[in-house]
């Protein structure tokens, strides 16, 4: 394990260090959810074009469900394991870019969680009426990628909230689909 770590923290410094001052405020930028409200707007724009408002509407309560579960499921991680993030690592944190610092717990990153898991969740369910919008991946690589170069996450937190993400988004499909069915949605 301890092996493992070591290769975490090594990928974390040189994927960091690639950053540099000038891109600073675009990575900033682009860590805030609410900076992606146009993006959020025009998947569900495509969403509503697929499915109709009503189910619009139940696909919009399912999403709010699926993010509190992994954002709840991922703060029980972060406090049972209590892992320092990189910026208040000792052992790294005078040679890392710091752009950004929290005093809240590291493992795992509730940003790779739940934006893997949302996009998991409208990919299947566009998937389902026969379109493959790999495209919707792009969000959560770069979203999550804004917590490495920010000093916030080790890529192990981030690809531990993709794989969560990826479940979580595949189960609660998988209950709208099954709900969908019963109702006749």
């Amino acid at each position: 394990m301890e092996q493992l770590l070591s290769l975490d923290k090594k990928i974390f410094v040189f994927l960091n260090g690639l950053g540099s001052a000038q891109y600073d405020a675009f990575w900033l930028f682009i860590t805030k959810q609410l900076h992606w409200t146009p993006f959020f707007i025009l998947v569900l724009y495509f969403v509503q074009k697929q499915i109709g408002w009503k189910k619009l509407g139940i696909v919009v309560l399912f999403i709010a469900a699926l993010i509190a579960f992994t954002d709840q499921i991922t703060n029980v991680f972060k406090f049972s394991y209590e892992r320092l993030r990189p910026c208040k690592d000792l052992e790294i944190s005078s040679i890392i870019r710091i752009v950004k610092c929290s005093d809240t717990y590291s493992f795992f990153s509730g940003h790779a969680s739940n934006s893997m898991a949302t996009m998991t969740f409208i990919f299947l369910l566009m998937k389902q009426n026969g379109k493959n919008l790999y495209w919707l991946y792009i969000f959560p690589l770069v979203f999550a990628y804004s917590r490495i170069y920010l000093g916030l996450h080790f890529p192990s937190d981030i690809l531990t909230g993709y794989f969560f993400g990826i479940l979580s988004g595949t189960l609660f499909f998988k209950i709208y689909e099954i709900l969908s069915k019963k109702y006749n949605w």
